[in-house]
Formats: structure tokens, sequence, C-alpha cells
């Protein structure tokens, strides 16, 4: 099935491209932290459409289930809880531009070197063999996974690793504002440490017949 030159598939990839361009571009440039957060949920579906397409089902769902529905989710809430004081954040902004032009310029640049049609052209990516109907492509990821690349496999688990307990040691860092307590000194406090019972002397208003007259004057002037 063609459409104007274009088979259906074909068609289906660039609407998706697109999509995953225009959501990638929301993400870096829209001020709020929230839509960014968003925006990065529409890159994932699009992402795992495009994905769909090239038959790895596997990395598709994966995406959707991991990113999607546990790592974005757990984003929106951090963010959404968090009191960001977004002019705060602007601060400074135009002061690092001269340095963080030169350097978005020369990651652009190596980019558009790597991916690029002399690495990625039509001639050098084939469209994916048809493949049998019990072939399973968990199966042979697994396989290419922990054989030809099981180094950069281990290497990215253990950068993973240092950053979870950078991030727990950032967090349980020594603060001044951090206001902690001790469970063991918790769970030894007797009722009579937490509250005190204080015993007041009831004390009456006096009030003078001259206000008491004027009182009942009002009323009957009522």
């Amino acid at each position: 099935m063609t459409f104007f030159g274009l088979l259906f598939q074909d068609i289906v990839f660039y609407a998706l491209a697109a999509i995953l361009l225009f959501a990638a571009l929301g993400v870096i440039t829209t001020r709020n932290p929230v839509y960014a957060a968003l925006y990065l949920v529409l890159a994932f579906f699009t992402a795992a459409g495009i994905w769909l397409l090239l038959e790895a089902e596997f990395l598709a769902i994966a995406l959707v289930l991991v990113y999607v529905g546990a790592v974005m989710v757990l984003f929106l809430f951090v963010v959404m809880m968090l009191d960001i004081n977004l002019d705060k954040l602007r601060e400074g902004f135009w002061n690092a531009l001269p340095v963080a032009l030169p350097v978005g310029g020369l990651m652009a640049v190596e980019m558009v070197m790597i991916v690029g049609v002399g690495n990625f052209g039509a001639d050098k990516v084939v469209a994916p063999a048809a493949r049998l109907a019990d072939y399973s492509n968990t199966a042979e990821l697994g396989r290419v996974l922990y054989t030809d690349y099981l180094l950069p496999f281990e290497l990215a688990s253990i950068v993973l690793l240092v950053a979870i307990v950078a991030a727990i040691a950032l967090t349980l860092r020594d603060r001044k504002d951090r206001k902690s307590m001790d469970p063991a000194q918790q769970v030894l406090v007797k009722k009579e440490d937490r509250i005190r019972i204080v015993k007041m002397v009831a004390v009456v208003e006096q009030v003078s017949p001259q206000a008491n007259d004027a009182s009942s004057h009002a009323k009957g002037v009522k």
C-alpha cells in the first residue's frame, strides 16, 4: 500500500520521527519542569512506536513500562512535590551562554558526523529481514547483550551503581537545615515527656452595675 509514492510504513516512520523531534525540542526549551517531563513522556511513546516498526517489540514495551510507567511518573511526583523556584533556576543563564554555545555547537557537529548519511544512510541500514513466527527478539537481545556487548553492559552497570551511591551520599550528607530524629531515643520517650498538664485558675470577669444598666437600656431601645 503506497500513498504519494511512499509506503505506509515509511509514512508512519516520518510522522513518528517528526513528533519525536518536536517532543525532544519541547523537553529542552520549555521553562516549566512539569511540561518538560510530559514532553519526555511523549518522546518515549514515539520512540517506542519507531522500535515497533523495527520489529523490536520487547524494547518498545520495556520503554513504555519502565520509563513511561515508572521513571517518568516518579519524576512528575518529585517535580510536583518540590517547591522549585523557577526564577532562581534561570539566574546566571546569560553568564553561562558564552561557554554553553561552543560546547553545544561541538556536540551538534559530533552528532552530525556520527549520525549522518555516511553511517546511517539508506544504503547503510537495510530493512530487517522477515522472521519466523517462533522468533524471539528478547532471546536474541539477551544473547547479543551478554556475549558481544558484555563488557560495555558491565561498565554501564558500574556507572549506574556509582551514580546511585553518589545520590544517596548527597542526600544523607550533614546539612544545617536538615531536621532529623534518632529512632532509638524516640522509642524511649515516656508519656510524661510528651505532654504536660497545667492546672490554671479560672478567671471570671466582673461586670459593673453601670455596664448592666447600659446593656439593658440598649436592649430596650432595640
